[in-house]
């Protein structure tokens, strides 16, 4: 994979829109639009955009999980399922 090949001036997404579109979806590889030669945008499918999205939020809730274990904010799995039977319990009586 060469990166160059990503790369492409404004005016070559005016003209060639749709090639560049139908690349896109193609490759799964996004592009990068670069205005008077500096990177202004970049263009990605639709699938790899909701995967990157997906895995970002994933690594949110690690890096909470993460922070949560420094700071002593932990159940055992046993106090965990306890407060849930003991939840669901209530809501049966």
């Amino acid at each position: 994979m060469n990166i160059t090949n990503d790369i492409k001036p404004i005016t070559y997404l005016k003209s060639k829109a749709a090639v560049l579109l139908n690349q896109i979806n193609e490759t799964h590889r996004p592009v990068i639009i670069t205005q008077n030669g500096e990177p202004r945008a970049v263009l990605q499918d639709p699938e790899s955009y909701e995967n990157m999205r997906n895995a970002i939020g994933l690594l949110k809730l690690i890096s909470q999980g993460e922070d949560d274990i420094r700071n002593g904010r932990v159940k055992s799995h046993e106090d965990v399922f306890a407060d849930i039977e003991a939840s669901l319990k209530d809501k049966l009586k």
